[in-house]
């Protein structure tokens, strides 16, 4: 059984995903909202299932869920804009609007909502689902001063949230909300080579997480930037520098940048 819902809960998410889900976790866990000023609409039984286990009021109509809520979280697939008829009941005066959709606009969801509207855009990635993510927060051309606070503090309970603008959300997609597919890359590219080598695949696996989950703890504790990091790590004439002569002959950074170039322009595109 679903808990009671509020009468006027701070936040009405519609669409209870995985993504949704990391948030509230980390908001409860971090004291930023309890479970009882929240309240969650999704048409899937299990997933209002899992909200109702974190103590959420889940009810299946978002409309319901929206009315008298102080924020609105939108935590559903960009797809589903057109067809959230429920954002009509949104007090555009009153309410705030946070949306993680990627690639919509806030004139696109102030549009769906009937006119000028309080609007908050975030672009998540996926490492806030255990807690290490890394978010970007811009405030629509009708958002007030502290419209933003809500995410801030959301946000920031699963890792690191950042201001920007929303003219500089296709970078910051492109840069972290891709990032960790580029990582991944990497992984599947040593675990490979590993494997090629004679190593058994487990130990490949394990070698490579912990360097990787290492290397990335390093980098964050130390004051040094990665340039310095990989100077550090890189004798002449050794091993690691056989290695890195060939990414810089065969153009890896350049690949890179490409890639991160390409994804930036997509999310461009996409957002129209």
């Amino acid at each position: 059984m679903s808990p009671a819902q509020p009468t006027a809960p701070r936040l009405a998410v519609v669409g209870a995903g995985n993504m949704a889900e990391a948030i509230l976790r980390g908001a409860f866990a971090a004291g930023v909202l309890g479970p009882d000023e929240v309240v969650a609409a999704d048409f899937s039984p299990a997933r209002r299932g899992v909200m109702a286990g974190l103590g959420v009021a889940a009810v299946e109509d978002a409309a319901s869920a929206i009315g008298g809520a102080e924020a609105v979280l939108l935590a559903v697939k960009p797809q589903a804009l057109g067809s959230l008829g429920a954002l009509g009941r949104i007090d555009r005066d009153a309410q705030v609007v946070v949306s993680i959709m990627a690639g919509v606009r806030c004139d696109r969801i102030a549009h769906a909502c009937g006119g000028p509207t309080r609007v908050v855009r975030v672009m998540p990635n996926t490492p806030l689902l255990v807690g290490r993510g890394a978010s970007a927060i811009a405030s629509g051309p009708d958002a007030r001063d502290g419209d933003d606070a809500l995410a801030l503090e959301l946000f920031g309970a699963a890792g690191v949230a950042v201001r920007v603008s929303e003219a500089e959300l296709d970078a910051v997609t492109a840069v972290s909300g891709s990032g960790p597919a580029y990582l991944f890359h990497l992984a599947e590219a040593m675990q490979a080579a590993a494997v090629g080598l004679g190593l058994a695949p487990e130990l490949a696996d394990t070698l490579v997480r912990q360097t990787l989950l290492g290397s990335a703890a390093l980098l964050a504790a130390s004051d040094a930037d990665a340039p310095q990091l990989r100077a550090r790590v890189t004798s002449p004439g050794g091993t690691t520098q056989a290695a890195t002569e060939v990414l810089e002959n065969r153009g890896v950074q350049d690949s890179i940048r490409a890639a991160i170039a390409a994804a930036a322009a997509r999310s461009a595109e996409l957002a129209g």
